[in-house]
């Protein structure tokens, strides 16, 4: 039920902190979502947050109540007959009122709050004397008069601080008529809609005005006018079926006034009303958190209910596909290559391995080595300097279907991040993810070249070295030991006594253990170093995957995750204004 109604029943008092706080988190809604909203409906609630800022900081406590009506309804009429006095000018000729005039009530000064309004026309009216007619109210009819002094009946209520606007036809055939009567509805704190027995019905005033402004039931009032030239149960008949138009339009449990400016019927009622809206000076802000509760609610479809976790949404095939783009696959088999490579090294039989020169360093091919360092500027370099200068490998560039892949995974991804969103903001989602080109690209091949691809030598090397080394020296004590006997038979020298191990010489015997004991070593060394290959390539694949991962966070989860972020802050922004 609208609390503007008789009694001593007064408006909800909003305080000052609530409005403060609605007005906030509507603006706090439009800053995060601003730009996926609806930009009209976020042009209306910007205007709807500076008119509660400015109205906020005014001083005074005084409650704007507009008469809006369509031509002759009898507005001015009715305006005068609350005002006491025949400011508001009355014609024939329509359109009749072509500006808003005001009346104001009380000592408090308004100047600053007409002047935001835009109300230049004003009359303050003498409460002292309230109701006398002025001089051309005393040439009036006897009907006039009668309506003078209805309205004289004291009120239960000061109206100390009520501002009375008597607003231009909305239906006027002016253009500027009708948009300042639109421009000046958008600001005033309670609506008295002014109706008269032939046009209590029309479209224009229930479509694009009641209905538009249902939510602000509480600051509502509707008046039909010309009471007088109904007879019998007409004014009833007509106040029920307003009634019902008004239920219909969004006005909750509404209630029709009927009055008449000629025999003053319904007046004292009708200012009795306006006192109960003047009384704890809380219409303005009734006005303003209604308005900001129409704001938040006319935005609020553009928001989802919930969002999804990006943590929890499934990213296997995402980083696999980003894995295959930095080349990953071929960098653990050139990690294994090169612990081969080097296990040989390290292992292998001394007399081989001279060839090791011969195989080519797999990870100095891919420019992953970072041993080397950068070579001096005057030195002429090749292509792969350059790449090296840069701080750039050399990894063969993802292949067409490597990139649609990664394409395809991404969208797949944000599609299910952005599950449930409204399509500008599963848009966003999806703009906020770098395309699979440039920045990406050139991420997953520093974070390649920064991931370590290499780890501590093996125990194991060390022993078999040793080994190794142990048996070639004995394989070149043995031959030195021949070649000692064939210089002595050469010579002719008497040669010396060979030990024997048995029936073989001693250097013979160095040299087969030596030989091939070694041989034998390096070729279990070989067997063993495919399975150290095997693990040294699981754990720089889990590097790599980490390294690809923190990549696929920063250009992917992380954009996404803070679009779903302001998601999250415009809805429960607009949720808190909306109350």
């Amino acid at each position: 039920m609208s609390p503007i109604r008789m009694g001593r029943a007064t408006v909800k008092a909003v305080s000052a902190a609530e409005l403060g706080s609605r007005t906030t988190e509507l603006s706090m809604a439009l800053v995060s979502g601003a730009d996926e909203l609806d930009p009209s409906g976020v042009a209306a609630a910007r205007r709807v947050v500076d008119k509660a800022v400015e109205r906020s900081g005014m001083g005074g406590d005084h409650t704007v109540v507009a008469l809006a009506g369509a031509t002759g309804s009898g507005k001015s009429s009715l305006f005068n007959a609350l005002v006491g006095a025949d400011v508001a000018t009355i014609g024939a000729r329509r359109p009749t009122t072509s500006r808003p005039t005001a009346g104001l009530w009380g000592e408090s000064d308004a100047t600053e709050l007409l002047d935001w309004l835009g109300v230049a026309d004003r009359h303050v009216v003498d409460t002292e004397a309230p109701g006398a007619p002025s001089s051309a109210a005393s040439a009036a009819s006897a009907a006039s008069a009668a309506a003078a002094a209805a309205s004289a009946v004291q009120v239960a209520g000061s109206l100390d601080g009520l501002v009375l606007l008597d607003l231009p036809d909305f239906d006027s055939r002016e253009l500027e008529h009708r948009r300042e009567a639109e421009r000046v509805l958008e600001l005033v704190d309670v609506f008295v809609w002014v109706t008269d027995p032939q046009k209590y019905a029309d479209a224009r005033l229930h479509d694009e005005f009641v209905s538009l402004l249902s939510q602000h039931d509480a600051v509502t009032l509707a008046v039909l006018n010309q009471a007088d030239r109904l007879q019998g149960d007409a004014v009833k008949t007509l106040t029920q079926d307003l009634s019902k138009l008004l239920v219909a339009d969004g006005v909750a449990d509404a209630k029709v006034l009927a009055t008449s400016t000629v025999s003053g019927q319904g007046i004292p009622e009708l200012k009795q009303r306006l006192a109960n809206a003047v009384a704890g000076h809380a219409a303005s802000r009734q006005r303003l958190k209604a308005d900001i509760i129409g704001a938040a609610a006319r935005l609020r479809p553009g928001v989802g209910d919930t969002e999804v976790e990006v943590g929890r949404v499934p990213r296997d095939e995402l980083d696999a596909s980003l894995a295959r783009a930095a080349g990953v696959p071929i960098v653990l088999d050139a990690v294994a290559r090169d612990y081969r490579r080097e296990a040989f090294a390290h292992t292998g039989w001394l007399f081989a391995r001279w060839t090791k020169g011969f195989a080519a360093d797999p990870l100095r091919r891919l420019r992953l080595d970072r041993t080397g360092g950068r070579p001096p500027i005057h030195v002429e370099i090749d292509g792969a300097d350059v790449r090296a200068l840069l701080g750039r490998s050399s990894i063969p560039a993802p292949t067409v279907s490597t990139v649609s892949a990664v394409d395809l995974a991404t969208r797949g991804f944000v599609r299910e991040a952005s599950q449930g969103l409204p399509v500008p903001w599963a848009q966003a989602a999806e703009d906020a993810v770098d395309p699979g080109e440039g920045n990406l690209t050139d991420s997953l091949d520093r974070a390649v070249i920064g991931t370590s691809l290499r780890a501590r030598r093996p125990v194991w090397w060390f022993a078999v070295n040793v080994l190794q080394w142990v048996l070639g020296l004995l394989a070149l004590v043995g031959l030195i030991w021949y070649a000692v006997l064939w210089a002595f038979a050469l010579l002719q020298l008497p040669r010396p006594e060979t030990p024997s191990v048995g029936i073989v010489p001693l250097p013979l015997v160095l040299v087969v253990v030596g030989v091939l004991v070694g041989i034998g070593l390096g070729a279990l060394s070989r067997w063993w170093a495919r399975v150290g290959a095997s693990h040294r390539r699981t754990v720089v694949e889990q590097r790599l995957t980490e390294s690809v991962a923190t990549v696929a966070d920063e250009h992917i989860l992380i954009p996404v995750d803070e679009v779903l972020v302001r998601h999250r802050e415009t809805r429960e922004h607009l949720e808190a204004a909306a109350g």
